[in-house]
């Protein structure tokens, strides 16, 4: 029997994001993951090391890899319709279920139960990927304007309130102390 999970996973580099947006440098899913993963771990270590967190960053980046794994089966459905109204919301929450269902059963049983966890983890350290996630798509607004594209100022200013509004000091400290560095060319990060 063969067993497509991998092979599933490894077309995520063919899922763009902001599809409703022009963009200057297209972003896949793979790097959007890759991105999230790192800044969830960031997230966790700042929490454990400044402000007294029992995190584990490794879950976070793990949590982070596949925390929008269900788009290679449903696609990347853009923040306006997605969140349109309540009943569309809802009706994505349950094919988002269901896709990363599909996906969890192309496992082996004995290794379905490891990635289920992954999938459906809601622990601390997956609710610092939700805000790597949010961070990660702020980045991507600054990496646009940054290049000219008046496209993602408004989604930038969106963005940007969202992250306001967490209330953690991990999340603060990644915006005062790491976050400028964006907006910087090569040359000015030295």
């Amino acid at each position: 029997m063969s067993n497509h999970f991998f092979a599933y996973l490894s077309r995520m580099k063919y899922i763009d994001r902001w599809s409703l947006m022009r963009n200057t440098r297209n972003e896949n899913l793979s790097e959007h993951s890759l991105e999230a993963a790192v800044i969830a771990h960031a997230l966790c270590v700042i929490a454990n090391t400044y402000f007294g967190a029992d995190l584990n960053p490794e879950r976070a980046a793990a949590i982070a890899l596949f925390h929008d794994a269900s788009e290679i089966i449903t696609g990347d459905m853009p923040t306006p319709i997605k969140y349109y109204n309540p009943d569309i919301s809802r009706a994505y929450k349950d094919i988002e279920h269901i896709a990363k269902d599909k996906l969890i059963s192309m496992l082996p049983p004995e290794m379905a139960g490891e990635y289920r966890g992954l999938f459906y983890d809601g622990s601390e350290e997956a609710k610092r990927v939700k805000w790597a996630d949010k961070i990660s798509a702020y980045i991507k607004c600054v990496e646009e304007k940054k290049a000219g594209n008046r496209e993602f100022v408004r989604a930038s200013e969106s963005i940007y309130e969202t992250i306001q509004k967490i209330d953690a000091p991990e999340v603060n400290y990644f915006l005062n102390n790491f976050l400028p560095s964006y907006a910087l060319t090569l040359d000015e990060q030295e």
